[in-house]
C-alpha cells in the first residue's frame, strides 16, 4: 500500500477548528481588565489571571466567632432579553443582585465573588460587555470580583448564546447573625421597592409575551419605555445599603428577606419562626405597571402571578416598630422607597386567616405568611 506523500495529507484537526477561539478568550481577558481593577477592597492579593483570586483573611482574627456565608447562582432566562437586544452591559447587575443580596439576608458583609460565563463563541467585545456590568455592580455593593472563568461550547450553544453565573462569599459575627431566632409577634414587615421583575420569572414573562404576539421594540405608554428596555430593567443590588441599615445606631433589624423565585410569601416565611404569623395587605403598595401588564397579556391568576413575581417588592425588613422610621429614613435617603406592609402576630392567627396561607419554602419549616386585600389601581 502507497502511504500519502506530505501534500497529500489531510490537514489535522486542531482546537479553532472545533470551535474554540483561545485567542479570542484572551482579547476578552484584556478588555475586562480596568473594569475587574475598579471592582477591588484593600484584602484582595495578586491580579486578573491568576489560577484562583486570592483574599487576605487576617481580618478576620478580629472576630470572635467569624461565621462564613456563601452564596451562588444566575439569571435565568433573562439572558435571552439580553442576547435578543444585543445588549450585555446590565446583565451583570441581575447576576451580583441574585448572588450578593442573597448574602445580606443573613447580616453578612459580602466580601468577594467570582463569576462563570458559558458561551457558544467567545466575542471578546460582547464578554467584556458582560464582565462590566459584573463590576460595577460588584464595586456598588463594595464587594472584590477577584476571578472568574469564560467556558467556550461551541456545538452546545449557538455562536450568539450564553449563560452566566457566580458565587460569592462573605461574614458575619455569630452574635449578629440575623433570621427566625430575632423575630417576635408586634414586629413590623417594612417593604423595600423593586427596580422592576429583578431576575425571577421569565419563563412565564416570555411565554406571555411571546403568546401575546409583542416584539420586544413595542412602545409601551405605560411603561414610558419600549418593552425591551422595561424587561433589561437591571436588578437593584441592595447589599450596601442594607449592610449599613444593619450596623446603624438605633435600628434593630430582626431579619431580612430578598424576594426572589417563589415570590414575597414564600421568601418572607422563610425568615419566620414557626411560631408567628405574618399578615401583609395588598393594598399598602401598587406594583409598577409591568406587573399588570403580564397578568393582563397572559391571563396569569394572581395566585400563580404571586407565586412567581415579585410584583415590586425586592427586599423585606422585619424589624420592631420603634425602628421602622429610622429604617425607612435610611433606605430612602439612598433612594430605596419603603412602606409598611403589614405585622407579625403570634401563629394562632394563622388558623383563623382567610386567605391563603404560605408556612415554609424551599426546605425551610418556617413561619406562615398571608397576603390580603387589593392593590389599588395605578
Amino acid at each position: 500500500m502507497t502511504e500519502p506523500s506530505e501534500t497529500e495529507r489531510p490537514t489535522g484537526i486542531t482546537y479553532a477548528a472545533a470551535g474554540v477561539d483561545v485567542e479570542a478568550g484572551d482579547r476578552a481577558v484584556e478588555l475586562m481588565k480596568e473594569s475587574v481593577r475598579r471592582a477591588t477592597r484593600p484584602e484582595v492579593l495578586g491580579g486578573l489571571g491568576g489560577f484562583a483570586g486570592m483574599f487576605d483573611a487576617s481580618a478576620l482574627a478580629t472576630y470572635r466567632r467569624p461565621v462564613l456565608a456563601t452564596s451562588t447562582d444566575g439569571v435565568g432566562t433573562k439572558v435571552a432579553i439580553a442576547q435578543a437586544l444585543d445588549r450585555h452591559d446590565t446583565i451583570g447587575f441581575d447576576l451580583v443582585g441574585m448572588v450578593v443580596d442573597d448574602i445580606v439576608v443573613c447580616g453578612a458583609e459580602a466580601l468577594f465573588m467570582t463569576d462563570y460565563i458559558a458561551c457558544g463563541k467567545v466575542v471578546p467585545e460582547r464578554i467584556a460587555a458582560i464582565v462590566s456590568g459584573v463590576a460595577a455592580a460588584c464595586a456598588q455593593a463594595r464587594v472584590a470580583l477577584v476571578g472568574g472563568e469564560t467556558a467556550e461550547h461551541p456545538g452546545l450553544l449557538g455562536p450568539d448564546e450564553y449563560d452566566v453565573a457566580g458565587a460569592a462569599t462573605g461574614v458575619v459575627e455569630y452574635d449578629d447573625v440575623l433570621g427566625p431566632q430575632r423575630v417576635r409577634a408586634g414586629d413590623v414587615v417594612l417593604g423595600l421597592a423593586s427596580s422592576g421583575l429583578h431576575s425571577n420569572g421569565y419563563s412565564l414573562v416570555r411565554r406571555v409575551v411571546d403568546h401575546a404576539g409583542w416584539a420586544l421594540d413595542r412602545h409601551v405608554d405605560e411603561f414610558g419605555r419600549t418593552l425591551g428596555e422595561e424587561l433589561l430593567e437591571p436588578t437593584r443590588v441592595y447589599a450596601a445599603d442594607l449592610l449599613d441599615l444593619v450596623r446603624l445606631e438605633g435600628v434593630d433589624v430582626h431579619a431580612l428577606s430578598h424576594v426572589t423565585g417563589g415570590g414575597l410569601a414564600a421568601n418572607l416565611a422563610r425568615v419566620l419562626p414557626d411560631s408567628v404569623h405574618a399578615r401583609l395587605d395588598r393594598a399598602s403598595w401598587t406594583p409598577p405597571p409591568v406587573f399588570s401588564t403580564v397578568a393582563s397579556l397572559g391571563g396569569v391568576p394572581r395566585a400563580d402571578l404571586e407565586r412567581t413575581l415579585n410584583m415590586g417588592v425586592g427586599f423585606v425588613a422585619v424589624l420592631p416598630a420603634a425602628s421602622v422610621d429610622a429604617a425607612s429614613a435610611h433606605l430612602e435617603a439612598r433612594g430605596i422607597r419603603t412602606w409598611v406592609m403589614g405585622e407579625v402576630h403570634p401563629a394562632a392567627e394563622a388558623d383563623a386567616a382567610p386567605g391563603e396561607v404560605v408556612r415554609g419554602a424551599k426546605g425551610v419549616d418556617g413561619g406562615s405568611v398571608e397576603l390580603v386585600g387589593d392593590h389599588p389601581r395605578a
